[in-house]
């Protein structure tokens, strides 16, 4: 069994040490806004009646009040958070806002062949959408449609690049080394694909707060800190109900995601798994030169256990990912948050990566959980008699894909038959996870899994190649 770059040269450990030490346990883009960005919204009291109700103030519940109110600008609709706008992943997220509706090409066309000409249709479409948004409605969220850059860090991933090349996608271009240097000078880089039109960056809690924002202005009501604990529902009406009020509307969306679904038919459709952020201080002028970087791409590895990382506006450096922890029970819980053993590798890596930039600080270290579905990518349906719509399961690819979502939310509650709705992806539903303490072992046996095929040339074992066939899986 071999090993990886991020063994072979790892840092010292006062480099490592030295980068943490004044690190905040904070999220950097919800500290980062403006204080009219971040209003103190009512909780819900009393009895309110709707025509929409939408449960979760994230990008889900957002992108459909607000598809929703242009729909019908007279409709009255109310959004109900448990916590705050955008606190969740809609707000700790890295902030890759991607054109792929089923996370990746590569995923979609083993799922579904035929269809994917119209997804990467429709994801562009969606995509472009999001980027237009911003100078229709007078948002700022800080969109810069940077593409995504895909660097090899093994040599045996390098013949994936290729062959990924070779496919002829419009807008992918093949970096060999010395072009992939001249993009991003990291000596873990062997080559690298530029995926140029498919991805752009954000800046996650602002489009929250923007979206937010824009919502109250056309008329919708967001109600915070309010936590739904059941929904129920007659002939004609569906009632959310709080500890303090309650909501009645003729249809309902959820946008709960990685949080417990209200209905019991989605309680085992997801999993919350862990992922865990660094964010660097400011660059330098002559820290940012030595890295290159100029189209400020995007940038995500090749590994199974894959890092993400940009740049921000003010040129902080936001690196997460490889570790995916998933914890027994299915539970959300703040202590989940906190582990210093995950940040301490991200570092180490980190310096791997760019050690030109040995010395730099992280500002900021944070945590939260996606809502992970077995086939990698978000699941749609409908329940009570059509009055309730749903979406969950984005896998860590919803920053984009949830303005989708809520097309298809309130398509599927005005039971309007179009490609949207037609699709195979959007009419069936994935497996469910399994009950603990099955659900557990099968993820801890993939996570294994996955490291042993990053210390093995890629190569997957039985159990892999198993999930690969039934279409299963787990992924961050």
């Amino acid at each position: 069994m071999g090993t990886t770059v991020f063994e072979r040269n790892r840092p010292s450990e006062s480099v490592i040490q030295n980068s943490l030490i004044h690190t905040r346990n904070s999220v950097f883009w919800r500290d980062d806004l403006p204080a009219d960005l971040l209003p103190d919204r009512d909780s819900l009291h009393g009895h309110h009646r709707a025509d929409l109700v939408i449960v979760g103030a994230g990008y889900t519940g957002l992108w459909t009040a607000l598809l929703a109110s242009e729909r019908d600008p007279s409709a009255r609709i109310v959004v109900i958070e448990a916590q705050r706008v955008g606190w969740a992943a809609s707000g700790r997220n890295g902030g890759f806002c991607e054109s792929s509706l089923t996370h990746g090409h590569e995923n979609g066309q083993s799922r579904w062949p035929d269809e994917m000409p119209t997804l990467d249709r429709l994801g562009l479409a969606n995509l472009d959408a999001i980027e237009a948004s911003e100078a229709q409605y007078g948002m700022d969220f800080e969109f810069e449609r940077t593409g995504q850059l895909a660097p090899a860090t093994e040599p045996h991933q390098v013949e994936w690049l290729k062959e990924w090349a070779a496919e002829g996608e419009e807008g992918v271009v093949y970096l060999d080394h010395e072009a992939t240097q001249q993009a991003v000078a990291s000596p873990t880089y062997l080559a690298s694909v530029w995926e140029k039109n498919t991805c752009g960056l954000v800046h996650p809690a602002r489009m929250a707060a923007e979206l937010a924002r824009v919502c109250e202005e056309r008329g919708v009501r967001i109600f915070e800190r309010s936590h739904v604990t059941r929904i129920d529902s007659t002939r004609t009406d569906v009632t959310v109900t709080t500890a303090n009020g309650q909501v009645t509307a003729s249809r309902a969306a959820l946008g709960t995601n990685v949080f417990p679904s209200l209905l019991t038919r989605n309680r085992l459709m997801t999993v919350p798994v862990y992922d865990y952020v660094l964010m660097t201080e400011p660059l330098t002028s002559d820290q940012l030169a030595s890295i290159g970087w100029g189209d400020r791409q995007g940038i995500g590895d090749m590994a199974n256990q894959f890092h993400y990382y940009r740049l921000t506006r003010d040129n902080r450096i936001l690196f997460g990912g490889y570790d995916a922890i998933y914890h027994y029970g299915r539970k959300v819980k703040p202590e989940y948050e906190y582990r210093p053993q995950t940040w301490r590798t991200l570092a180490s890596h980190f310096f791997t990566t760019f050690p030109q930039l040995e010395g730099l600080r992280f500002s900021h270290q944070w945590a939260g959980a996606i809502d992970t579905s077995t086939q990698f990518t978000a699941f749609f349906g409908t329940a009570r008699r059509g009055r309730v719509a749903y979406a969950a399961g984005f896998t860590g690819l919803g920053v984009g894909s949830t303005r989708f979502a809520g097309e298809v939310m309130l398509d599927l509650l005005d039971g309007i038959q179009n490609e949207r709705t037609q699709l195979e992806m959007v009419r069936k539903r994935p497996l469910p996870f399994p009950p603990e303490p099955a659900a557990a072992i099968g993820i801890n046996a993939t996570r294994w899994s996955l490291d042993r095929a990053d210390h093995n040339e890629g190569k997957r074992n039985v159990l892999l190649k198993t999930l690969d066939a039934l279409g299963l899986g787990f992924d961050s």
